[in-house]
């Protein structure tokens, strides 16, 4: 296997060549499918590289999104199917934000009692950095209204289990990074449509209730039945009993609400009451994934070790489908976006960094904090934009602004791990 890894390494600089050339070329036939060539064997090589390892991930969202700008129409359809359809990014979401949700645990809200100021600079900062940088960029770049609502949009969001893996790298405060994630995550649902009613509400319309509601769909069903395979670890018999009383009426009640004798489907039945039904078998159908997935756990115990991997394959598919539903966009605007990127990313490590300091942090409580606010939720922008029905506009900032963020993550991640805070002179 590694012998491979080398030689798909060996063969991504020739490849790279070839597609340079062909398109000065102007060769269409030639450096197609030679980019795509390029962008695989360097995602397959840099496993041979023990210091490249933490950047596989990344390459292989660079060579989806490689993928999709050369061929578009492959990740659009397969034949009469859509591949944006609207449930189908949706299920894509909820199974990335699972396998996420498989690494929390309910110890993680522990934290908020260890640190409380330390999780509530945290929370802070990454409300209202993020959103206003966003803006702010829009306003002086002057995008188009739904891609800068999608700049506004994934600022909003909250942060994602990546900004943990950063601060474990960095040696930081781990137990911050968790606990700002989870309360992040879970006041995600009120704040996210208030900044972007707030934020965007000029560019794009925002239905406050109905983004709330894709928010729990999104985020906080799959997290949810997560956490209920957690609880159910250490259960106790009696625990169990209530479990399986509550997985039967949730199933019974989930079936009932999806069927086509469910009140949300009566023409009688008003929009919020529609939304608020479909709402409560999302909940319920939780309750019974949870469950059955620990049963599962049971007979396959590495399961949970594969999850993060489903996740990452669902990042790279909604990334592929984004990238291929707004390349003329991406053509367009690119270079300006990428450039927005930089900036948006740099100043929520900059600002939760020297903001946190401000409040009186250590180093390291600051360094977690920076993860926090620098990197966002990219999944769950995504999934708002699939939900709005316009992936291609407002989804493409998450497009490109997920990759660069795991990019300089892993590279100030590994800067601050060789740079242990101790040894950190006063004005760092």
């Amino acid at each position: 296997m590694l012998l491979a890894r080398k030689l798909c390494l060996l063969l991504a600089g020739p490849a790279l060549l070839i597609a340079i050339g062909g398109a000065l070329a102007g060769q269409s036939a030639l450096w197609p499918p030679a980019a795509i060539v390029a962008a695989v064997t360097l995602a397959l090589g840099l496993g041979a590289l023990p210091a490249a390892k933490g950047y596989q991930y990344t390459a292989w969202i660079l060579a989806a999104v490689v993928a999709a700008l050369v061929y578009p129409a492959a990740f659009l359809h397969w034949g009469g199917f859509d591949l944006r359809s609207k449930w189908l990014i949706l299920a894509v979401v909820q199974l990335v934000m699972f396998g996420m949700g498989t690494q929390m645990s309910l110890r993680d809200f522990a934290g908020v009692m260890q640190a409380p100021r330390g999780v509530l600079v945290g929370i802070v900062c990454h409300f209202s950095v993020m959103p206003l940088v966003g803006w702010t960029l829009t306003k002086i770049f002057h995008f188009e209204p739904e891609i800068a609502a999608g700049i506004i949009l994934i600022g909003s969001c909250s942060s994602g289990l990546a900004s943990n893996v950063m601060a474990f790298i960095a040696k930081s405060n781990l137990v911050l990074s968790v606990t700002v994630t989870a309360i992040t995550t879970l006041v995600a649902p009120l704040a996210t449509p208030l900044l972007m009613k707030l934020l965007a509400g000029t560019l794009v319309e925002v239905k406050f209730v109905n983004m709330m509601a894709e928010i729990v769909k999104i985020v906080i069903v799959p997290i949810g039945a997560a956490l209920l395979h957690d609880w159910l670890k250490t259960a106790a018999p009696a625990g169990w009993r209530r479990v399986n009383l509550a997985t039967v009426v949730c199933g019974v009640t989930a079936a009932w609400i999806f069927s086509p004798f469910s009140p949300a489907r009566s023409s009688a039945a008003t929009p919020l009451a529609a939304t608020l039904v479909e709402l409560l078998g999302f909940l319920c159908g939780a309750v019974v994934a949870g469950n059955l997935y620990h049963r599962l756990t049971r007979v396959l115990p590495r399961l949970d070790g594969f999850m993060p991997l489903l996740s990452m394959a669902g990042i790279v598919y909604f990334t592929t489908v984004t990238t291929a539903a707004g390349r003329d966009h991406l053509l367009q605007v690119g270079a300006l976006l990428f450039l927005a990127a930089a900036l948006h990313n740099a100043a929520g490590y900059t600002f939760g960094y020297w903001l946190s300091r401000g409040a009186g942090l250590d180093k390291n409580s600051a360094r977690s904090v920076a993860f926090e606010v620098g990197l966002q939720n990219g999944g769950m922008a995504s999934g708002l934009a699939g939900a709005m029905g316009k992936l291609a506009t407002v989804g493409l900032a998450a497009a490109i602004f997920s990759p660069w963020m795991n990019i300089t993550g892993s590279l100030l991640a590994n800067y601050w791990h060789r740079r242990p805070a101790g040894s950190v002179p006063p004005d760092a």
